[in-house]
């Protein structure tokens, strides 16, 4: 079977997609392709959300917001977007879906931590269906 992959966005990359990626790269490793963009990405990866990742262990801080191109969409099997509305392009055959999450920017280190725990829950289920396995 080959690797699934799988592209995160949200408007500026900076936090919610940023965390999404990162615990998908953590719990799935190679065996699912993970990338992240924005529509309107930021010049950093949100602080907060570096501070409460590296709670957890998994480091987010070399990470660097990217644009959301067309190429990106078309190369990945499954889209989820954040809050970024209408502004990825669509194409034929990629499963889109809509992670309705609040967004971290100018939020406090407990607020991000909630919207951190909302997106580690749907990460594990995005594994369990992608590739069948529930590994903590």
């Amino acid at each position: 079977m080959p690797t699934p992959s799988v592209l995160f966005v949200c408007v500026h990359n900076a936090g919610r997609s940023q965390m999404a990626a990162g615990f998908l790269t953590e719990l799935a490793g190679d065996r699912i392709e993970v990338r992240s963009a924005g529509s309107a990405p930021s010049d950093r990866v949100n602080p907060v959300a570096v501070a409460v990742m590296a709670e957890l262990g998994i480091d987010i801080s070399a990470q660097n917001p990217k644009v959301l191109t067309a190429d990106a969409v078309e190369a990945s099997d499954v889209v989820i977007t954040m809050g970024c509305g209408d502004t990825c392009p669509v194409f034929p055959g990629i499963s889109y879906r809509d992670w309705v999450l609040d967004d971290p920017a100018g939020q406090g280190t407990e607020s991000v931590r909630r919207i951190r725990d909302e997106i580690r829950t749907k990460v594990h289920a995005l594994i369990v269906e992608l590739i069948g396995e529930n590994r903590r």
